[in-house]
């Protein structure tokens, strides 16, 4: 508990060193709370965008499909025009991102700095996750319009994911080393 209090008190804290003990209960407990707090958001928008995708079908029966069934309902909506709003989806997205990358950040940074790294080292998955979030809507658009989808700015979506998600491995592997027993340039062990 305290190595997640210290966390929190020391959010703007980039400078010293954490050790693993300090970092990690922190770090999970604020990637718990991202998740807990994206789901929180996205359940009353996604209801949202259900309900406007179940109106869409009651007045426009030509431009969607509806199947139901014991324990299932499905709409497929046709026609790119009438499509429900994914804005609210993707600003509480970005949002919930957004809140666990500041919370995250001084504490990566420390926890590299133990390892004797620059801060740096952190910045490639928050990159490629920043590309990805702005990028997504975009491709999502672009293959709503069955008459003409962008595939290549779908390929280049994929293409930033595969790097995030290997800067992200690379990152944790980083965060898991053992940090320095002697003093470095970022200061002394941590007590």
């Amino acid at each position: 508990m305290h190595a997640i209090l210290a966390g929190f008190r020391r959010l703007a804290d980039f400078k010293g060193r954490d050790r693993r003990a300090q970092f990690w209960p922190y770090a999970l407990t604020v990637i718990g709370l991202s998740f807990v707090g994206l789901w929180l958001g996205m359940m009353p928008t996604m209801a949202a965008v259900f309900q406007q995708a179940s109106e869409v079908a009651a007045t426009n029966p030509e431009a969607a499909t509806v199947v139901s069934g014991s324990g299932y309902y499905s709409v497929e909506i046709h026609d790119p025009t009438v499509m429900p709003d994914m804005g609210p989806f993707f600003m509480i997205l970005g949002i919930g991102v957004a809140a666990a990358v500041i919370l995250l950040s001084a504490a990566v940074t420390r926890r590299l700095h133990d390892t004797g790294r620059a801060a740096y080292w952190g910045l490639p998955p928050v990159v490629f996750l920043a590309i990805g979030l702005t990028a997504f809507p975009a491709v999502m658009a672009s293959l709503m319009r069955e008459d003409t989808p962008n595939v290549g700015l779908f390929l280049l979506l994929f293409l930033n994911n595969v790097l995030y998600i290997a800067s992200l491995l690379g990152l944790v592997v980083l965060l898991l080393l053992d940090g320095q027993k002697t003093a470095n340039r970022y200061g002394p062990p941590p007590a």
